[in-house]
């Protein structure tokens, strides 16, 4: 485990995860979970008080998905095992040091920077976004 959590929170994150990329499947959830962790890791920029999962998923105008029909009700049992891959230390490229991330209008491509920060990669629909070296606690 990399980060503690609750019981709640593990919801909480699957539930986000579900929200936030359901299109883009196992992995793309994955990917969003990891954003989650890593801002919980990071100590920096915006995310320097947020100590946990429960901080990081409702730190304010970060993700659009807390306000979807998708984030109500209970998490899966496959939703959570993948919140648990998360929090057990797995991470997918592009989402490895990512702390942001945005999905684009269709046919768009990602920004080269987004909020100054320079583009990790896409997958499917998501564009993801990590501060340079040293900015931030070293993730990976």
């Amino acid at each position: 485990m990399i980060v503690s959590y609750t019981t709640k929170e593990l919801d909480l994150l699957a539930r986000i995860m579900r929200a936030e990329a359901l299109a883009e499947g196992n992995l793309g959830m994955l990917m969003v979970g990891n954003v989650v962790v890593n801002r919980v890791l990071a100590n920096c920029l915006t995310f320097k008080n947020i100590t946990s999962i429960y901080d990081a998923i409702y730190q304010k105008n970060q993700f659009v998905g807390t306000t979807a029909p998708l984030f109500t009700g209970s998490a899966t049992t496959l939703e959570k095992n993948l919140a648990k891959r998360v929090l057990n230390g797995e991470y997918y490229y592009p989402a490895t040091n990512a702390l942001w991330f945005y999905a684009p209008k269709t046919g768009t491509s990602c920004s080269s920077t987004w909020y100054d920060q320079r583009l990790a990669g896409r997958y499917k629909n998501h564009c993801f976004y990590q501060p340079d070296k040293g900015v931030c606690n070293t993730i990976h």
